[in-house]
């Protein structure tokens, strides 16, 4: 991807447009003359309309593939060739990066040179992952090399194209099953000046820790007590023990300075109304003591109904603040329960709860109906 999130809108898709492939034809046809733009753009616009973002990249990439060299090195000469101007870029890359994905994969040597081209224009981080499940050996000898290279995309695909559990790329099951490899690679990435790259190292911490959330831990407490930069460690770690963290994990909850077990009392609590339709809101209210100063990370969580019951909780971020002793520290938040593109609500009861460093200290339940 460029420097951004993935999403399936349908104002992306549109970004692999007539023109775009037109832009990418002409290049190609400026690296190698006898290249058939016009055959090329006619079997990559038709029909280009009726498809989604991700058949868009593999209807392109099958053109390419229709009417490029059939000799896959020959090909990838004439993408590096086109690449010397900046013409080609941002979305049509994409396809470029799948039409290596799947035709190249059979040249690991000649392939992944070439993403080291087309990672700077889009991140081969899908692209790559094939080559680590099919050729791991020369694919791990490039991976050395790129945590060395001055190129933050270089080394941001190390780490993005390794995720256990990357969006929109395949699960790589071998390193679900034993992430030690990427471990590995973390240890090298995780002092990187770039932010753009740790935030990476951070998303395949997250990764590992839904699978194996003690080695996670374990590999979070190293980076913290190894040395390094203390400050992009600590954020590292932090944003990599999100998901435990917000599922209540003593142990990653300790990591990031709160303690599950902290002696923190509510003194008030209030869900109100008691019943809503779908679409409207709830105020939570509560207060919270202790004898001592505490650092508390406050939370709160909804059990959203099912079809078959009550689900498991969805938590919501509220603050992070210091308890001082024997002041009552007040909270409220309006909360509207409303259907989402990957939620969907249903009439019946919602549980909300209270959270503090990770522990329910409060509950109610609230009557979700039909909208009226």
């Amino acid at each position: 991807m460029p420097v951004g999130e993935v999403s399936e809108s349908k104002d992306l898709k549109d970004r692999i447009s007539p023109a775009a492939i037109g832009r990418l034809g002409g290049a190609l046809r400026g690296a190698w003359p006898g290249f058939p733009q016009d055959r090329f753009q006619t079997l990559a616009t038709a029909g280009l309309g009726d498809l989604e973002l991700k058949q868009r990249v593999v209807h392109v990439a099958d053109a390419l593939a229709a009417t490029m060299p059939e000799d896959f090195p020959e090909s990838a000469a004439v993408i590096a060739g086109a690449l010397e101007t900046p013409d080609v870029g941002g979305w049509t890359i994409y396809c470029v990066n799948d039409y290596v994905a799947r035709y190249g994969i059979d040249f690991p040597g000649t392939s992944l040179p070439l993403m080291e081209l087309l990672t700077p224009r889009w991140s081969c981080e899908f692209a790559i992952r094939p080559f680590i499940e099919i050729h791991p050996e020369i694919t791990f000898s490039y991976f050395d090399r790129w945590i060395e290279s001055d190129d933050e995309h270089l080394r941001r695909l190390v780490s993005e194209g390794t995720r256990p559990r990357l969006p929109w790329g395949g699960q790589l099951k071998g390193f679900i099953a034993d992430p030690a490899p990427t471990i590995a690679l973390l240890d090298r990435l995780v002092d990187d000046p770039s932010l753009y790259v740790r935030k990476s190292v951070a998303n395949h911490l997250n990764d590992i820790a839904k699978d194996h959330p003690r080695l996670a831990i374990d590999t979070a407490a190293g980076w913290l007590h190894g040395g390094g930069d203390e400050e992009r460690r600590a954020w590292i770690v932090r944003h990599g023990m999100r998901s435990l963290i917000k599922s209540g994990d003593p142990a990653a909850l300790a990591l990031v300075g709160f303690d599950h077990d902290a002696e923190v009392e509510i003194a008030y609590f209030k869900v109100a109304p008691e019943a809503i339709a779908i679409g409207e809101a709830v105020t939570i209210e509560f207060a919270l003591t202790a004898s001592e100063q505490t650092p508390v990370m406050v939370d709160y969580a909804i059990h959203h109904a099912g079809a078959n019951g009550i689900r498991g909780p969805k938590v919501f971020k509220l603050k992070q603040v210091r308890l001082e002793p024997g002041i009552e520290t007040r909270f409220s938040r309006e909360h509207r329960i409303r259907e989402v593109s990957v939620r969907r609500i249903y009439p019946g009861p919602h549980l909300v709860e209270v959270q503090v460093n990770g522990r329910v200290l409060a509950a109610a339940t609230v009557e979700v109906t039909a909208p009226v």
